[in-house]
């Protein structure tokens, strides 16, 4: 599989080094016709990974805020001639341009959510996050559960599945889905977590 070239160097490393994109994938079940959103890609391995493995068909969003990695997307796209790739340079809690209200089959973030929180920017995200997904489609969050280890964001900007859960139940979305077995085994068990949410 090719990579681009920034490691999600405008952000720290990748998470492809530490976690199983297969993993997460085989989680959503895509039947491959899919609008498929990676938010908050880095530098889109989870995208690539849909596209060049999963052999996608339907359209491939790849968001995220750093200029960097919406380069090496568009380098990679041009390089590959990948045609139902759009790569989207926006801060989620702002609104992403140019996508339609519910026209996003599955949103996938992974490592992002703990953003959110960091920023004070919570309800703005999951409100964009409704915004853009479709009737019947789900939003996964994957990020790291709220404890105390050293490795990961700091503790206060984690969230536990029932904070997420409380949350998105505020914006109009239930929890479908919930695997608290994932992610990279560490000293304290698995490090994430990954919930689904659906319109209600």
């Amino acid at each position: 599989m090719m990579m681009p070239e920034n490691g999600h160097r405008a952000h720290g490393f990748s998470s492809a080094i530490f976690l199983d994109s297969d993993e997460i994938l085989k989680e959503l079940d895509l039947k491959g016709s899919e609008v498929f959103m990676d938010a908050g890609c880095g530098d889109g391995h989870n995208a690539i990974k849909v596209i060049e493995d999963y052999g996608h068909r339907g359209t491939v969003y790849a968001v995220d805020i750093y200029d960097a990695s919406i380069e090496d997307m568009e380098k990679y796209k041009t390089e590959n001639g990948v045609e139902n790739l759009i790569n989207i340079e926006a801060d989620i809690t702002e609104g992403i341009p140019g996508v339609e209200d519910s026209s996003v089959d599955v949103v996938l973030l992974v490592n992002v959510f703990h953003g959110f929180k960091a920023s004070r920017k919570l309800d703005e995200g999951v409100e964009e996050l409704k915004r853009i997904v479709s009737a019947d489609g789900k939003i996964a969050v994957m990020d790291y559960k709220a404890w105390d280890v050293p490795k990961g964001p700091p503790t206060q900007v984690r969230s536990s599945p029932e904070e997420l859960e409380k949350l998105f139940n505020a914006h109009g979305l239930k929890k479908i889905y919930l695997n608290e077995e994932i992610g990279e085994d560490i000293p304290q068990g698995k490090s994430h977590y990954l919930i689904m949410f659906q319109k209600e």
